[in-house]
Order: C-alpha cells, then sequence, then structure tokens
C-alpha cells in the first residue's frame, strides 16, 4: 500500500505489510508429508489468492514453498512478486532464464520451452506444491536443473497413490488435471481447481487408464528404445546450446 507524507505530499512512501509466521518450505522441511486436509487447505487458499490476482491479470510465476508464509493459525499469505508479470507482457525467452524463469522444481513445461506463462502456469506450480505436500517430495527429480526441467517435458509424474495409499482416487485426478504438461488440458482457472477439492465426490475418475502410462515403464522395441534413450540424454545438451544461442543473439 502507498501513503503520502503527511507535511509534504511529494513524497512517497511504501507501506510493507509484517507477516508473522513461518514459510512453508520450513512446514515441510520439519513435517516431510502433511495430514491430506491440512494440504488441501493450504491448497484452497492458494487458489483463492490466485484467483484474486488472476483476475487483475497478474501471474505470480515463481509459486514455490519458499514464496508461501503461513501463520499461526494456518492461514497463508503469497510473497515474493519479484518476477511476477501482466498476462500481456512481453514473452520471456532462455536468454532470461536466471533469474526471471522461475524455479526449476516448480516451473511449468511451457516455461521451460520459453513460452510466456499464463495463469494455468500458477496451476501448475501450484499442482506440484501440492504433490510434494502429501509425498514429502516434488514429482521430479535430477542431478542438475536442466534434468529436472526436461524431466517434466518428457514424464507425466509418478502417481501419488504409488507413495501414499490413503489419496482417494479423485484427489489424485485433479492432481493428475492440475499436472497436465499441456495447459489446455488442466485447470483454466484456480477456482476450478478449488471447486473441485471442495466437491471431491463430483470429481469423475477413468478407472479404466488409472493415469496415462509413465514413459519410463513402457515396454518399447529394442531399436525404438535405444531411440528414446540418446533423445532422454541429448535433450539437456540441446536446451544448453538453445541457451547459448540465444544469448550471443
Amino acid at each position: 500500500m502507498k501513503t503520502y507524507d503527511g507535511e509534504d505530499r511529494s513524497r512517497l512512501y511504501m507501506v510493507i505489510e509484517w507477516v508473522d509466521g513461518r514459510l512453508l518450505r520450513a512446514i515441510l522441511n520439519e513435517e516431510r508429508r502433511l495430514p491430506i486436509e491440512r494440504a488441501i487447505h493450504f491448497t484452497l487458499q492458494i487458489c483463492d489468492a490466485l484467483d484474486a490476482m488472476h483476475k487483475h491479470g497478474v501471474v505470480h510465476r515463481d509459486l514455490k514453498p519458499e514464496n508461501i508464509m503461513v501463520d499461526a493459525t494456518d492461514r497463508i499469505k503469497l510473497i515474493d512478486f519479484g518476477i511476477a508479470m501482466k498476462e500481456d507482457a512481453r514473452r520471456i525467452t532462455f536468454v532470461e532464464m536466471s533469474p526471471t524463469l522461475g524455479t526449476p522444481d516448480y516451473i511449468s513445461p511451457e516455461q521451460v520451452k520459453g513460452q510466456r506463462g499464463d495463469q494455468r502456469s500458477d496451476i501448475y506450480s501450484l499442482g506440484i506444491m501440492l504433490y510434494e505436500m502429501l509425498t514429502g517430495e516434488p514429482p521430479y527429480t535430477g542431478s542438475n536443473p536442466l534434468a529436472v526441467m526436461n524431466e517434466r517435458l518428457l514424464h507425466d509424474p509418478e502417481p501419488v497413490g504409488r507413495k501414499r495409499k490413503d489419496v482417494s482416487p479423485q484427489l489424485e485426478e485433479i492432481l493428475k488435471r492440475a499436472l497436465e504438461r499441456e495447459p489446455r488440458n488442466r485447470y483454466q482457472t484456480a477456482s476450478e481447481m478449488a471447486w473441485e477439492l471442495e466437491h471431491q465426490e463430483q470429481v469423475g475418475v477413468d478407472e479404466a487408464s488409472e493415469r496415462r502410462p509413465i514413459l519410463r515403464g513402457m515396454k518399447l522395441p529394442g531399436a525404438r528404445r535405444m531411440l528414446l534413450y540418446a533423445a532422454l540424454a541429448l535433450a539437456p545438451v540441446a536446451i544448453f546450446v538453445l541457451m547459448m544461442v540465444l544469448a550471443r543473439r
């Protein structure tokens, strides 16, 4: 909130709110997996905050547990809008990858590709956080940031139900939709995700597929399997070369 000095109205001051609490990251470091009800409680509040932002055309673009403050009553506040932007702002490319592109563990696939993120990118990041709150770890890991980002371009996350048996099929379906690689297949608004979290009994579940096959577990003929391994090995190199070319330009 901005305010003016009472005597000199030509001077402008910024008032910063003091929030007494601790980061969601600290809670996860301490407790690892959260009770399902508490994880949903946090997620619903984040959905409400995102919905308010998105209705004003603002995208956070760097949602992660380090940017969620939790007070003593488990109320949350989003913080650190350092790389937030209006949806109609200019496109972000790999040239500006650090620090404006986001955090590797939580960044959306379209941002990895250098596309401009929109409100669905925030929803993807929220899905990553919900997955971590339920399992104690993010769905994608790797030896370096490029490997982590590349992983989400090629694989679906391991179903959360394989890591935690008390997660309902409906909640897993909600996570699946939030973590769709294609933005058009995700929740289009945070309020849509919140509604399904609050009405899980009405969420349809595709029991026949139980999820799309995880690429790492697929059975492929020998030649195709070798080509797949080669592509996976070269993908981080290709991304690095693209970054260098763009940087020189």
